[in-house]
């Protein structure tokens, strides 16, 4: 047991620092095309990556059943949340540094408490204080001299809603269709979703699609097609506590890639504030639960 969450640890640390990797990678696609073509051709890749999975049926075993309305459904209600999440990141790059991205993003893991009190879900004090502490840590890495908040970060917060979201209906799906399956949808809904978009507003040229090649291979195939399959092998084994803290580390890894690979710095309160916001992310994550809770 401890060498298998030892390495569901490390698997989940890689997924992290892809995770993080990938910020800088988005925002280099986007010297050459446009956000919403960039989102589209990464989730198409992605979703080709996850085809053979799909698939693939081991000797013996029964014919998959049909598509159901209900995962159809579900996949293309996931498809929705993660074509607004990713393209409110993706066009908010244009605007804001990849560490602003990189840490506003990973406040979706306290917009979904938040949200889930909508739907009649209770909170503790660790979602309270751990939002608290991400408040403050916003304000002091965003709000500029002049008391004003840069519009990509507006566009990063709006898109950690949706994440929120986004994990929210996850959680709803998970336990009643394959993985895979509604992976592959959701994949498929946000590339099409994208592509289309980007046809109605974004000009698209093949050349410059070419020369975008290498950072779309890195959305693509590393983040969403190797990304997704690590962090779902590594959860079947992972310690939650450990999970939190590990997954959490891809707002770190967007902000070193962001100074190795752009030169990105920030001043020293920004530095400030992205502690404060990672430190509240892991305290609205690993805050002890009442008993009753841990028991569910």
């Amino acid at each position: 047991m401890r060498s298998q969450a030892l390495r569901a640890d490390l698997l989940m640390l890689l997924t992290a620092l892809i995770w993080g990797t990938t910020f800088v990678a988005q925002r280099l696609g986007m010297n050459e095309i446009g956000p919403l073509l960039y989102s589209g051709l990464r989730f198409a890749l992605g979703a080709l990556v996850l085809l053979p999975l799909l698939l693939y049926r081991p000797a013996g075993t029964a014919a998959p059943a049909p598509i159901s309305r209900s995962l159809l459904l579900g996949g293309l209600l996931l498809g929705l949340a993660l074509t607004l999440g990713i393209n409110l990141q993706q066009v908010g790059l244009l605007f804001t540094s990849v560490t602003n991205a990189g840490f506003i993003t990973g406040l979706y893991v306290i917009m979904v408490p938040l949200l889930g009190l909508l739907i009649g879900q209770r909170t503790g004090l660790g979602t309270w204080l751990g939002a608290s502490l991400a408040v403050v840590g916003m304000a002091l890495l965003s709000i500029g001299a002049d008391f004003r908040v840069a519009p990509g970060d507006w566009l990063q917060l709006a898109g950690a809603l949706a994440w929120g979201v986004h994990v929210l209906l996850v959680g709803a799906l998970a336990s009643r269709h394959d993985p895979v399956r509604i992976a592959f949808l959701q994949f498929l809904t946000c590339a099409g979703l994208s592509l289309l978009l980007a046809l109605l507003f974004e000009e698209i040229d093949s050349a410059a699609i070419l020369r975008a090649g290498p950072a779309i291979l890195y959305g693509g195939l590393i983040s969403v097609g190797i990304g997704y399959t690590l962090q779902v092998v590594a959860q079947q084994h992972a310690i939650a506590s450990h999970a939190a803290i590990i997954l959490s580390l891809e707002a770190v890894f967007a902000a070193i890639a962001g100074a190795l690979v752009l030169g990105e710095s920030l001043a020293p309160r920004g530095y400030l504030g992205c502690t404060l916001m990672l430190a509240g992310m892991l305290v609205a994550q690993l805050w002890p639960r009442r008993a009753d809770a841990l028991r569910a």
